[in-house]
């Protein structure tokens, strides 16, 4: 008997030591562990972690809790039902601070069966995923800082290459063949780039390289289509302009949206827009918008372009002063150029030049160029 009595003691003894552990674990853990009530669809329970974190206690949790149960009725019919998926279940989710903001987390719950095998309680813990998001964001912004400053070098060798084929046409082929190694070697680090270090490929891995090349006439085409959409008289005009060019689409896409938007804004509704596409004189493309308004003073033209710059005639006019900065951004890494000028008849043109060669597209690096950039022998 006296034995027993010791057994039950030093059982005793050790549960209580247990339940200190446990609860020493629960009060500086960083997960919120809960508890509810199946049949009441209440929480029954809430670790300390919830007030350090989220400022609520069981108390005051009530929207804690309608963000914790949310859809348990649901759950528990399914499970009734035979989906035994539902069991223990892992989702994300925004979870309301006391404070009102809301939270990104992780909740990871179960259910647990009676006697009979009906769910009584659905026991959970909440993972805060702040730090986490946090730093995925950092990490996309090193991504791009890091891709940036690879990209703009090689997109100033891509844009000289394409210049010196559109314009070397008398050089031999020893030197050409040079410049063809150079164009291959540019575009496997261009797609190096896009399959490892754009934020976009970290973000979704799997998905497809974007296309590297658009046709220009469709290019001011669609953005003239939209365009109209705000102002009808919106023209364009091209004229031999290569089939293809190598570019970012969705990057040209945004200047001339840009370029659009500013000469939309600026003048009056019955002014008309003009888009011109050519091969400009001095070799490579342009891309003209031309409006036939007031013009922009001479002394502010130096600055359009500036960083959050905003001219005279802005007063009361929407904007940031971003647009032309970011569209000269993107012309910058294309290895061309965007300038304004005030028409000497009226007006202001903004132009883009790029130093698209004339057989631009894929086939710059002729197909018998090898993986180690020399050329087959015929």
């Amino acid at each position: 008997m006296g034995q027993t009595i010791a057994e039950l003691q030093a059982a005793l003894q050790q549960s209580q030591a247990n339940e200190a552990r446990y609860r020493l674990l629960l009060e500086h853990s960083s997960e919120i562990s809960w508890m509810a009530d199946c049949a009441t669809l209440q929480l029954t329970w809430l670790s300390p972690a919830a007030e350090r974190q989220f400022g609520y206690t069981l108390e005051t949790a009530q929207a804690l809790a309608a963000g914790l149960l949310k859809d348990l009725q649901g759950r528990l019919t399914r499970y009734a039902e035979g989906d035994l998926s539902r069991r223990r279940l892992l989702r994300e989710a925004e979870l309301a601070h006391a404070d009102g903001h809301m939270v990104p987390v992780e909740i990871e719950s179960t259910l647990i069966l009676d006697s009979s095998g009906v769910p009584a309680t659905v026991v959970g813990v909440v993972r805060d995923l702040s730090a986490r998001r946090e730093l995925a964001v950092q990490q996309k912004k090193f991504a791009s800082m890091l891709s940036h400053e690879f990209r703009t070098p090689l997109s100033t060798i891509d844009g000289a290459v394409q210049r010196l084929e559109m314009t070397g046409t008398h050089h031999d082929e020893a030197t050409r063949k040079r410049y063809r190694k150079i164009q291959t070697a540019v575009d496997r680090m261009l797609a190096m780039l896009d399959e490892y270090l754009s934020p976009e490929r970290m973000a979704s891995i799997g998905r497809e390289r974007q296309a590297n090349e658009i046709n220009p006439s469709m290019l001011l085409q669609t953005a003239a289509e939209q365009a109209q959409r705000r102002r009808k008289d919106v023209s364009v005009k091209t004229q031999g302009l290569p089939q293809w060019m190598r570019c970012d689409p969705a990057g040209m896409r945004l200047c001339l949206e840009i370029l659009l938007d500013n000469a939309i804004k600026y003048t009056e509704d019955n002014i008309p827009i003009e888009l011109v596409g050519r091969i400009a004189t001095e070799g490579g493309v342009e891309l003209l918008v031309r409006d036939h308004g007031a013009g922009i003073p001479e002394a502010e033209l130096p600055h359009v372009f500036d960083k959050a710059y905003r001219g005279s005639n802005a007063v009361g006019v929407t904007g940031s002063g971003l647009g032309l900065y970011m569209a000269r951004s993107v012309v910058d890494v294309h290895g061309g150029t965007v300038t304004a000028r005030n028409l000497s008849e009226s007006g202001t043109e903004f132009r883009i030049w790029l130093p698209v060669a004339a057989n631009a597209g894929k086939n710059l690096a002729p197909a018998d160029v090898s993986s180690d950039n020399s050329r087959d022998a015929t």
